[in-house]
């Protein structure tokens, strides 16, 4: 038989007994060699090669595709039906006036999303076609990285970058361990430490490596960076021995080697199944405010549209029931067509009117609000103000499809650490057993000038306080993953620490290691380094201590704490936990807990960042069964992170408690500003962090949030252990609801100076809240209560928060009943969720890494350019874009409705009014330019002004610039004007002779002549509701006007051959040559223009919003001699 029994049990266990958590699993072969027989089965599984794909299209399916796409969306998807139907059926328009639109729509966006196609796969070829180094047969070759296949040795050097997801085998140096960046990934410049397999890590030279047999079982791909499960089989003797592997062991594309010469390690992940391709996957797509409300409008349009057909349908056919009013006799399709079934007649009728005033429905709005946003999104970019020096960083924008919602924003969600703080943490002092040493102003390992001695309190303790005392201090040497880094001096002798003058520093990815670290190096313990598995530390009398790291906790969110198992030098073995006080007080069973927990509240309170340290001390025996329990959790390929926190959990119990620390985590420049400037501007600024209630409140108030005034209202886990929470809540509501009583219409819109309550609520009481009950008839409206609470309170704190807890909180108040508008930021990977779930999404580019930037819509440098983004750039371009989709479709009702009045003066016969010409050219040459320069540059006050009074941002809230009030204005503004246009026209011209020669106007004449006035009229329109002028304003206004001019006296003035017809030859020259034309254009244009300005006058003189104060007293100002040379230099410049 081919098949022994073990390798058939193997078989029978993944593939028949129903296990399925192997279907999650995959198997590698490490130089494709097969394993020994009778160990298992050699099933060579298919894995993808190593090309990266990162383009949307092929050569072959650009135009169906990318055709597909672009008539997905409904405007595209209407005019392409219009177009079919003139092409199908006798329609009075020419398919031309439909079909040159669209096609210029489609051809423009099919150029531009062609063109960033081909530079994707000019990057990809690139990266494809890259040489790869690979052991074969013993001997390194070199390869194109798209012919990388998953369990091939890769050999890499120093500086490179790894061309897929690795497994470390070995490196040159004699740990195992190289270090590496991930810049490309995360953003996080310091390097990190990786480790290679213990049994493989002494294999340096191609053939010892070649000679490795092994297989590696291992998780299937996914896209977290930081997450990493398998096992790795070595076969020694014919026997197995199987050792875990983590994310320590597992190098990421796109990641660079440094500081080692060299490395071996074998490919897991190829192409497109790296974790960096699978997090290049699109987020999903968030729609704005202002897009929900065009689509809105556009319904109400089709309505107007097919309103308009229907009734001229029907019109028809009554004006036609009466014989004398029949169509001609002239008109030969006319017996044919009455032999036709008349719902068949009736439906091509109906169809043609569709498309004779399909232009009401504006195709070109749609690339109009695609280029504005494009383009606008630099003005952001390029803002100097929001420059930041010290990391030369600008804002950067990744979704400009949301730059108006910015103007809309009514809560704010933001994070503590790093974003209202600088994340750059400084020791203040450490306690131990009641004793508190303050080693002076050390941040980030940087000691401050002024800072020679180091002040000790209660600097006398007796013999065992002191060994309690040391034994403190080198649990903080120990208790970390700092990495010390080595400058050379000249002579090319690299210097300790212990050698003279300190030439070492250190790094972390945590900064609040780092500042713990030189806290103790002031207070007389200095870590050295970690070599060979052994960490050294420089004791007060220089002598250096060794002890043998053995296990390593590490930190995680849930826990709240890390630990570490070392072995001294004298054989003792000892566990050193340092954590947040919540999560290791309860694990403590002595100690001087009182007088710890007393300092640890104080701090809080001071707004210090506190942690707690302690220690177990371990025998051989308890060390043997620790050891049992992390190593059967780390082999386990199925829920490791489960096992590893259930053996954590059993592992850091019976601790013995020895002080805590403090570390002061600084506001950020300009953080309480940015925040009073936010409550002016009527949003709700919500802090969600993970500190505890006492140090993240204590922010708050040194924020500004909370004011010494504000009476706070707590909902945390103390007092909901004192009453239920059912009652808790109703207490806070009563209490609100009592002082709001009939402010509650609008709770955002509080005068600045008087704050009523601030909630705070804790993590462990939200989950509570957020929870359905088991008891549907009280706990089911908790959600409702806690909203209600939350709308009367001028500000919100959340602390001890899990990241998908902020999450949670984003989406109840996005999805209650107001649908406010929100917007999240943070600096760290924990604020993903948040920033991902809000409307608007920030990141700042922290010391967290870059996930946060790269998960953002805008990402700024610091949290005080929020102040500009929201109230400047915001306000500008909520501003610009409602007033775009407000022209767009008035311009347009001013462009068709003539043609539907017209119906009732030609017999209902579906003859146009306008040329040909003029239909297809009006949205896209005559009328486009101004209002796209419009939307780019207005400027309807000042920005200092705008920073200067938040309030103004209260008048653009809740999408009040596109009301149905207001939008309903602007469309009986169009009919209003159309009215004027058509009417003025006629009854001006009617019975008149205007030549000199006493010849009459013709039809095409009296289309041209309402054409004319209808382009000055909405171009003139615009030039009134402009506040900023610069040269581009006049150079596109006025140019399109002699645009139109010109381009109307070559289209009249020349006898086109290409042309089947010749209508509209001379006819615009002889209407300019009759003086009561130009007469009734400039009367006609007055007449349209005048009540709109009427009105804006007297609503301005009785009604005034705050914005148009501000404009009538800057213009009041600017009339006074000396302050215009001010006004001129703030508002002559476009100074984004």
């Amino acid at each position: 038989m081919g098949l022994d029994l073990s390798t058939l049990r193997t078989l029978i266990s993944r593939y028949c007994a129903g296990e399925e958590n192997w279907v999650d699993s995959r198997t590698i072969y490490i130089g494709h060699k097969e394993p020994p027989p009778g160990t298992e089965a050699f099933i060579q599984q298919r894995f993808p090669d190593n090309r990266i794909v990162s383009s949307k299209y092929t050569f072959w399916n650009f135009i169906p595709k990318n055709m597909f796409e672009q008539f997905r969306r409904v405007a595209n998807f209407y005019f392409l039906i219009i177009f079919l139907v003139q092409l199908i059926i006798d329609t009075p328009t020419s398919p031309v006036t439909s079909g040159l639109p669209l096609f210029f729509v489609i051809t423009v966006t099919a150029i531009k999303q062609g063109y960033e196609d081909w530079l994707r796969h000019k990057a990809d070829n690139a990266v494809n076609q890259c040489p790869v180094h690979v052991l074969q047969h013993g001997k390194v070759i070199c390869k194109q990285s798209r012919k990388l296949r998953v369990g091939d040795i890769v050999f890499v050097k120093e500086d490179e970058s790894f061309p897929c997801d690795l497994i470390l085998l070995s490196s040159s140096r004699d740990d195992g361990t190289c270090h590496v960046t991930t810049a490309s990934l995360d953003g996080e410049s310091s390097h990190k430490t990786y480790y290679a397999v213990q049994d493989t890590k002494a294999y340096n030279a191609e053939t010892e490596v070649d000679s490795i047999h092994a297989t590696i079982e291992c998780e299937q791909p996914q896209p977290d960076l930081y997450k990493f499960v398998g096992r790795i089989n070595i076969y020694m003797n014919n026997e197995p021995v199987a050792r875990p592997l983590g994310s320590e062991n597992l190098l990421l594309r796109g990641a660079t080697l440094k500081n080692t010469e060299y490395i071996y390690a074998v490919a897991i992940y190829t192409g497109m199944e790296t974790k960096m391709a699978l997090n290049y996957q699109s987020k999903s797509q968030k729609r704005s405010a202002v897009e929900k409300s065009m689509n809105a409008y556009l319904v109400v349009y089709l309505c107007i549209l097919i309103s308009k057909a229907f009734v001229n349908t029907v019109l028809k056919y009554a004006w036609q029931a009466d014989p004398i009013r029949d169509e001609p006799w002239y008109d030969q399709r006319t017996e044919a067509a009455r032999q036709r079934n008349i719902v068949i007649r009736a439906f091509t009728d109906f169809l043609a009117f569709m498309v004779l005033f399909n232009y009401i429905i504006p195709v070109s709005m749609y690339v109009t609000v695609e280029m504005q946003k494009f383009l606008g999104s630099y003005f952001m970019m390029w803002d100097d103000e929001m420059f930041d020096q010290e990391l030369g960083e600008r804002a950067v924008v990744n979704t400009s499809d949301l730059n108006e919602e910015l103007g809309q924003v009514e809560y704010v969600f933001t994070d503590k650490t790093g974003t209202l703080t600088e994340n750059n943490m400084e020791f203040i002092e450490c306690c131990v057993d009641g004793h508190v040493y303050v080693a002076q102003a050390i941040c980030n390992g940087q000691v401050l000038p002024g800072a020679d001695s180091m002040d000790m309190i209660d600097t006398s303790p007796g013999p065992e306080a002191r060994q309690r005392e040391e034994l403190f201090f080198r649990a903080l040497c120990l208790c970390h993953t700092v990495q010390v880094k080595e400058e050379e001096t000249v002579d090319g002798i690299k210097q300790g620490i212990h050698r003279g003058k300190s030439t070492s520093f250190y790094i972390s990815s945590s900064p609040d290691e780092v500042a713990l670290v030189e806290g103790m190096k002031r207070l007389g313990f200095t870590y050295l380094r970690l070599k060979d598995s052994h960490m050294e530390i420089l004791n007060r009398e220089e002598e250096i201590e060794r002890f043998e790291l053995l296990e390593v906790l590490t930190f995680d969110s849930v826990r709240r704490r890390m630990s570490v198992i070392v072995r001294a030098s004298t054989g003792e073995l000892y566990l050193f936990c340092k954590g947040a006080d919540s999560s290791i007080f309860p694990r403590v069973i002595s100690g001087k807990v009182d007088q710890v927990r007393a300092r640890v509240e104080h701090n809080a309170v001071e707004g210090l960042r506190t942690l707690c340290v302690a220690y177990r001390p371990l025998s051989p025996a308890q060390y043997q069964e620790v050891c049992l329990l992390l190593s059967r959790a780390k082999l386990a390929l199925q829920d490791r992170d489960k096992r590893l926190a259930e053996a954590y959990d059993i592992i850091e119990k019976d601790l013995i408690l020895l002080g805590a620390t403090a570390v002061e985590d600084r506001l950020q420049e300009k953080a309480a500003d940015t925040i009073e400037s936010l409550h002016k501007a009527g949003m709700k600024v919500w802090v969600l962090t993970g500190d505890k209630m006492e140090t993240a409140a204590a922010t708050c108030y040194a924020s500004k949030l909370f004011h010494r005034n504000t009476q706070i209202l707590e909902l945390t886990t103390k007092r909901t252990e004192e009453q239920s929470l059912h009652d808790v809540l109703f207490d806070l509501s009563r209490t609100v609801l009592r002082q709001h009583g009939g402010m509650s219409r609008d709770v955002s819109g509080l005068s600045g100076d008087y704050m009523d309550y601030g909630l705070i609520i804790d993590g462990a009481t939200l989950s509570t809240v957020m929870k359905p009950g088991q008891e549907d008839s009280n706990s089911g409206n908790y959600k409702e209560i806690f909203l209600e609470i939350c709308r009367n309170c001028s500000a919100v704190l959340c602390c001890r928060m899990a990241p998908l807890q902020k999450a949670q909180i984003v989406k109840l108040i996005k999805t209650s009943k107001e649908h406010p508008i929100t917007l999240a930021i943070g600096d760290g990977a924990n604020d993903v969720s948040m920033i991902l779930e809000a409307h608007v999404g920030i990141g700042i580019m922290g010391k967290e890494g870059r996930q946060a930037v790269r998960n953002s819509d805008y990402a700024i440098p610091k949290f005080k350019h929020l102040k500009k983004i929201l109230l400047v750039h915001g306000h500008y371009y909520y501003i610009r874009i409602s007033e775009l989709v407000q022209y767009f479709f008035y311009k347009n009702v001013c462009f068709i409705f003539p043609q539907f009045l017209y119906q009732f003066f030609c017999g209902f016969s579906q003859q146009p009014l306008y040329d040909t010409a003029y239909l297809t050219l009006y949205n896209i040459s005559f009328t486009s330019l101004p209002i796209l320069v419009y939307s780019l540059i207005e400027q309807h006050i000042n920005m200092d002004i705008l920073k200067k009074d938040p309030s103004l941002y209260r008048d653009i809230a809740k999408n009040s610039l596109l009301r149905w009030p207001i939008f309903i204005y602007w469309t009986l503004l169009g009919v209003y004007d159309a009215i004027v246009m058509f009417f003025g026209a006629y009854f001006l011209f009617d019975n008149t002779t205007f030549t000199s020669n006493g010849q009459m106007f013709g039809n095409w004449t009296f289309g041209t002549l309402v054409f004319t006035a209808l382009v000055f009229i909405v171009t003139f329109k615009l030039a009134l509701d402009t506040h900023y002028w610069t040269w581009i304003n006049h150079f596109v206004i006025w140019g399109s006007l002699i645009f139109f001019v010109v381009f109307s006296l070559l289209w009249g003035g020349i006898i086109w051959p290409f042309l089947n017809y010749q209508r509209m030859y001379y006819v615009f020259m002889q209407m300019l040559s009759s003086g009561p034309a130009w007469l009734s254009i400039v009367l006609l244009i007055i007449a349209s223009l005048l009540p709109d300005v009427l009105k804006k006058v007297i609503w301005r003189s009785l009604w005034p919003t705050t914005t148009e104060r501000i404009q009538m007293k800057r213009r009041c100002l600017a009339s006074q001699p000396s302050t215009i040379f001010m006004l001129s230099q703030t508002s002559s410049r476009i100074s984004f």
